[in-house]
């Protein structure tokens, strides 16, 4: 018979006979033993939900036996139902007065509950029958220096010095961890100070302290959602709906963020797809519903100026990163896009600055070694001969501008054009340079290896080679005559 099935005869055999006896009589002293007895052998063997079962069947069948509902309040301590094991550790003591075991039990979870004074009485009366009881002198000892740690904390928040009633908190917190109050103080200092996290981590435990604590899964949500964590902030809210749903500021706050979610969550999945336009009209309106909040309004802004440096928009780029960077100075991918635009503005000295910043924040991340490596080639290239400028179009611009571009400067800057010496040998340069321009950007390969800072027809880059006039001179010599045909 396997343990699932034996768990489930027992629980169905205990319900049938309570059943039986609620019908013709109470169980026999016999039978009460026996539960009792099969009680102790699965709490000592760890099976402390079964034993319970049994327990049950043993307080039902005699509940005027302070016995059962004794052993019944140590499973459900073992258990850490503590709640539960105070009705039956009142029961006890009503039935038999000087079991002081049972004083000194429910005398430990009134303490840990932090009823400091309820605690204090049980304790007393447990060393009227045991006057040298060592657990209830220890926790007599420590009661009231946890109320004198209590009471200077209160003090310390009414100045502000929340650091230090942190500290008295924290001391108090270790004798009385199932107070919810102490946790709640302790949170609101955390939070003065800025610490959500640790906040968060002091409210949890109060939604199970507290019955149907719907402020705590509401304030639990609004830290999360102040730190910019969107899931988890409706995770929280939700569980507050389950309690109430229509809690009038669970429910509102809940719809925000679905609809915060979903536009959020459509703009990346257009992102990922590459569809930047959209994504970026979507980011828009998410701005509309949540314009306040630094990490999501931060994320949202760095979001917009990537989709610009995708669509080639650097102007705007710049403008949504520098918002984003106002938000967070060390957001390592705002720098980085960032960077790009003022790549696409030919700004390469400020996509260096960019890119430095970002790898002393990071310099673990790909992206940004490659990144700054890129633009220190670009900055060092600008400085010899920039092709884009030469025949002045934009580093986006496609085969068909760049050719446009090409034809109308030949023809304006072609040799044949100019008859002065001086005049002559200008021209001759220039055509050079537009010749080597038109050379590389209508080439694919080419104009990559350019747009990532290697000129494929300078020699020193290339190892020997390239473009064969690339250090002046006219190939075709002073005064040669020819006619130039465009294809």
């Amino acid at each position: 018979m396997s343990p699932i099935y034996r768990v489930l005869s027992s629980i169905l055999f205990i319900t049938i006979e309570i059943d039986f006896k609620a019908a013709y009589g109470k169980l026999s002293g016999v039978e009460v033993q026996r539960h009792l007895d099969e009680g102790k052998r699965l709490l000592s063997s760890g099976q402390l939900n079964d034993a319970l079962i049994h327990y049950h069947a043993a307080v039902d069948g005699d509940p005027e036996n302070f016995l059962p509902h004794f052993q019944r309040a140590t499973v459900f301590m073992a258990l850490g139902r503590s709640k539960s094991a105070l009705p039956d550790l009142d029961r006890v003591l009503e039935l038999k007065p000087e079991f002081y075991q049972a004083r000194l039990q429910r005398g430990n979870v009134l303490l840990k509950q932090g009823c400091l004074d309820e605690a204090h009485i049980d304790y007393e009366a447990v060393l009227r029958y045991s006057p040298d009881n060592p657990e209830s002198l220890q926790q007599l000892s420590v009661i009231e220096p946890v109320k004198r740690n209590v009471a200077d904390a209160k003090h310390a928040i009414e100045r502000g010095d929340c650091q230090h009633a942190i500290e008295l908190l924290g001391t108090a917190i270790e004798v009385a961890p199932w107070d919810p109050e102490l946790r709640l103080m302790r949170a609101e200092c955390y939070e003065r100070l800025g610490d959500l996290v640790k906040a968060i981590s002091d409210i949890k435990p109060t939604t199970k302290l507290i019955n149907d604590n719907t402020q705590g899964y509401l304030r639990m949500s609004q830290l999360h959602y102040e730190m910019g964590e969107l899931e988890d902030a409706l995770r929280e809210i939700r569980e507050c709906l389950k309690l109430d749903q229509d809690h009038k500021e669970c429910h509102p706050f809940y719809k925000k963020m679905k609809k915060l979610n979903k536009l959020l969550t459509g703009a990346q999945d257009l992102i990922n797809k590459e569809e930047y336009a959209a994504a970026t009209e979507k980011l828009k309106k998410a701005l509309k519903v949540e314009a306040h909040i630094r990490p999501i309004v931060g994320k949202m802004r760095r979001q917009l100026c990537h989709c610009h440096v995708k669509l080639h928009a650097p102007k705007e780029a710049i403008k949504e990163c520098n918002l984003a960077l106002q938000l967070n100075e060390n957001d390592v991918d705002a720098l980085c896009d960032r960077a790009e635009a003022h790549i696409l503005e030919d700004n390469f000295s400020e996509a260096v600055k960019d890119y430095q910043k970002a790898k002393n924040i990071n310099d673990q991340l790909h992206k940004v070694q490659e990144g700054l490596e890129r633009a220190q080639r670009l900055l060092k290239q600008s400085k010899k001969r920039d092709y884009y400028k030469i025949l002045g179009i934009k580093r986006n611009a496609s085969k068909k501008e760049i050719t446009k571009a090409y034809r109308k400067l030949a023809v304006k800057w072609h040799p044949d054009q100019f008859k002065e010496p001086q005049e002559k040998k200008k021209a001759e340069k220039h055509f050079i340079d537009i010749a080597a321009a038109k050379e590389v950007l209508t080439d694919p390969e080419k104009r990559q290896k350019y747009d990532n800072g290697e000129d494929p027809l300078d020699p020193d880059q290339q190892g020997g080679g390239g473009w064969p006039f690339q250090h002046g001179g006219f190939p075709f010599g002073d005064g040669y005559q020819f006619k130039f045909h465009f294809n």
